[in-house]
């Protein structure tokens, strides 16, 4: 696909290229499934107290931090430190994580926002500039 192509395509691709979407994506999907994974009401579980209302509170900031990754990048770091925290505390607060499942999600989208490099070329800059230099080197190669 071409970015001259007048649409929505090529200005997501832009948006998303400026910040860690995919980390971001995956932390608010761990943090939504464990939310799902509740099937208490909040009457019964403000009726438990504070552990009951713990394993709503962290897959709400699980949420929110791949939210605010995708929409503010620039604290990328310090938004994939909580989310891998809260991650983590669902072990125990959150039916296991969301059966494991939300717990990945988490661990995994909080590890690649933490790894993500704003300043890298696109990938496809990369690809053709070695595609380039390969070419080159093989007409070296043949000249001599």
């Amino acid at each position: 696909m071409s970015d001259s192509r007048p649409g929505t395509g090529p200005a997501f691709r832009r948006w998303r290229a400026r910040r860690p979407f995919w980390g971001g994506l995956l932390l608010a999907l761990g943090g939504a499934e464990i939310l799902v994974t509740e099937k208490a009401s909040l009457k019964v579980v403000m009726h438990i107290g504070m552990q009951g209302m713990t394993g709503y509170l962290l897959p709400v900031v699980m949420l929110l931090c791949g939210v605010l990754v995708l929409f503010s990048p620039g604290q990328r770091l310090f938004y994939s430190i909580v989310g891998v925290l809260c991650s983590l505390g669902t072990w125990v607060t959150s039916n296991l994580g969301g059966f494991m499942v939300g717990l990945l999600l988490g661990v995994v989208g909080s590890c690649l926002t933490f790894g993500w490099l704003p300043d890298q070329e696109p990938r496809r800059e990369r690809r053709r500039r070695k595609r380039e230099e390969r070419v080159a080197g093989k007409s070296l190669q043949q000249q001599t």
